[in-house]
C-alpha cells in the first residue's frame, strides 16, 4: 500500500480492525476500505460520522486523515477529485453550463453571410466528427463515465471559439450538428451523475442545435434522451409527448438509421410505466424490427447507438414494471447471458433481485443484489445506487430476515452522484 493515507490505515489497525472487519462495521465492501486507504476514493459525507466513531476521532481529525496527501492515479501522479461532486466540481459544472449557454446563443444567431473560416472552425471541421466519436466510445466503454468530462469540457471551449468565427452557411450547419452531438454527450455525463435538470437542459440545447443543423435524427435522439430523464424520474406523462414529437421528427430523417426503433423502445418503457401491456408489447415489437436494418449503418456509435442488443433487458424491465414476473424472468435471464457493460449488468441483476421480492424468495434477492452491490463498488457512477433504490423500496415485506436488512443498509450507503 502507498503512504498516501498511511495514517488512516494505522489508526484503523490501532483500533483493532482488519480491513474486512472495518468494512463489515460500516456495511461496505472490503474493497471500498482498500480504495479509501489507497487514495483512490473518499467516503461520502453521510459515512464519515460512523467512520470517526469507529476510529475514535473527531470529524476534523478524520478530515486530516483523509487529506494527508493528494490521492494518486494509477500512474502515481496526482489524480483529479471525482467530477460533478463537491464544491470545486460544482464550479466546474457551472463553467460547463456557461459554455452551453454561450454555444447555444451562437447556434441561435443568424448567418453572417460571410464565407471565410477561422482556425478553430477549420480544426473542428477537419477532425471534430472523429474526436466526438472517440469520446462517445470512451464513454461507452468506461465503468466510470466521468473520465471523459475533462476532454468534453475542453471540446466545448473549442466549439464556442469555432462558432464565433466567420464561416459559410454550410460550415455553420455542420458546426451546429457537431454542437448538438457534443451537447448530448454532456447530457449523458450529467445524467450519469444524477443531475437530471442539467441533463434535460443539455438535451433541449442539443435538439435546438440539431434543428439549426438540419439533422432530424440527431434532433429526435436529443428529444428521446430528454424523455428518458422524465421516465427515470417516474414522470411517464411528461415523457409521452416528447416521444411522440421525437417520432414525428424521426420520420423525416434517414430511414436506414435505427432512430425510430430506439424511440419505440423508450416508448415501451413509458407504456409499461402506465400499465399498458398490449401497447408496450407492440412498441417492443417495433423496436425489435431494428434487426432488419443493415447493422453496419443503422447506428453511428455516438449519439445513436441503438442496435437491438439491449432489447432483452429492456423487455424484462418492462414486464417487471407491468407486474408480469413470469414474462420478465425469461427476458432478464437471456439478457444476463449476454456480454454486458458494468452498469447494464448491474441493472439486470437489480431487476432479477426485484423478481425475487415478487416471489418472497430471500435467497434470490440476496444472490442478485450482492452481485449488483459488488459492481457498484467498482463504479464511480451513481447510476447503480439509483437503480438499487428501486429494489430497496420493495424490501419492506422481507425485512425480518437479517440478510435483507443488511442489504437495505448497504444500498442506503451507496453514492447517488458521481
Amino acid at each position: 500500500m502507498t503512504s498516501r493515507r498511511r495514517h488512516l490505515a494505522e489508526r484503523r489497525a490501532a483500533r483493532g480492525y482488519s480491513q474486512e472487519e472495518f468494512a463489515e462495521a460500516l456495511l461496505v465492501a472490503a474493497s471500498t476500505v482498500v480504495r479509501w486507504e489507497s487514495g483512490r476514493a473518499t467516503p461520502r459525507p453521510h459515512q464519515r460520522p460512523k467512520i470517526a466513531e469507529l476510529l475514535g476521532v473527531a470529524l476534523p481529525e478524520l478530515e486530516a486523515l483523509f487529506s494527508d496527501e493528494q490521492p494518486a492515479g494509477a500512474d502515481g501522479l496526482s489524480a483529479a477529485p471525482p467530477l460533478l461532486h463537491g464544491d470545486d466540481d460544482d464550479m466546474k459544472r457551472r463553467e460547463v453550463l456557461g459554455l452551453l449557454a454561450v454555444t447555444g446563443a451562437l447556434v441561435a444567431l443568424p448567418d453572417s453571410g460571410e464565407s471565410s473560416r477561422g482556425r478553430a472552425a477549420s480544426r473542428l471541421l477537419e477532425m471534430g466528427d472523429a474526436l466526438h466519436r472517440s469520446l462517445w466510445q470512451v464513454y461507452a466503454l468506461s465503468d466510470s463515465k466521468q473520465v471523459v468530462f475533462p476532454a468534453v469540457r475542453a471540446q466545448l471551449d473549442v466549439m464556442a471559439k469555432g462558432l464565433t468565427e466567420i464561416r459559410s452557411a454550410a460550415d455553420r450547419s455542420r458546426l451546429c450538428r457537431m454542437t448538438g452531438d457534443l451537447y448530448q454527450l454532456v447530457g449523458e455525463l450529467f445524467f450519469d451523475a444524477n443531475r437530471y435538470t442539467d441533463a434535460a437542459q443539455c438535451y433541449t440545447l442539443a435538439a435546438n442545435a440539431a434543428y439549426a443543423g438540419g439533422d432530424h435524427d440527431l434532433w429526435a435522439c436529443a428529444m428521446t434522451r430528454h424523455a428518458y430523464v422524465e421516465l427515470y424520474a417516474r414522470r411517464a406523462h411528461a415523457a409521452q409527448p416528447l416521444l411522440a414529437a421525437a417520432l414525428r421528427v424521426a420520420r423525416r430523417g434517414d430511414g436506414t438509421l435505427s432512430t425510430r426503433h430506439w424511440i419505440a423502445a423508450v416508448q415501451a418503457q413509458a407504456y409499461a410505466a402506465v400499465g399498458d401491456l398490449d401497447t408496450c408489447r407492440r412498441a417492443l415489437d417495433e423496436a425489435g424490427r431494428v434487426q432488419g436494418l443493415d447493422g453496419a449503418h443503422s447506428h453511428n456509435g455516438g449519439w445513436l447507438r441503438f442496435d437491438g442488443s439491449r432489447l432483452a433487458e429492456e423487455r424484462g424491465a418492462c414486464y417487471l414494471q407491468l407486474g408480469r414476473p413470469d414474462l420478465a424472468e425469461e427476458a432478464l435471464t437471456a439478457a444476463l447471458a449476454q456480454p454486458l457493460s458494468l452498469r447494464r449488468r448491474a441493472a439486470v441483476l437489480s431487476d432479477l433481485a426485484v423478481l425475487g421480492v415478487h416471489r418472497r424468495d430471500v435467497d434470490q434477492v440476496v444472490h442478485y443484489a450482492e452481485q449488483a452491490l459488488g459492481l457498484a463498488d467498482r463504479s464511480n457512477s451513481g447510476f447503480i445506487g439509483k437503480k438499487l433504490d428501486g429494489l430497496r423500496g420493495r424490501l419492506a415485506p422481507l425485512m425480518s430476515d437479517d440478510r435483507v436488512s443488511t442489504l437495505d443498509h448497504r444500498i442506503e450507503a451507496l453514492p447517488r452522484t458521481a
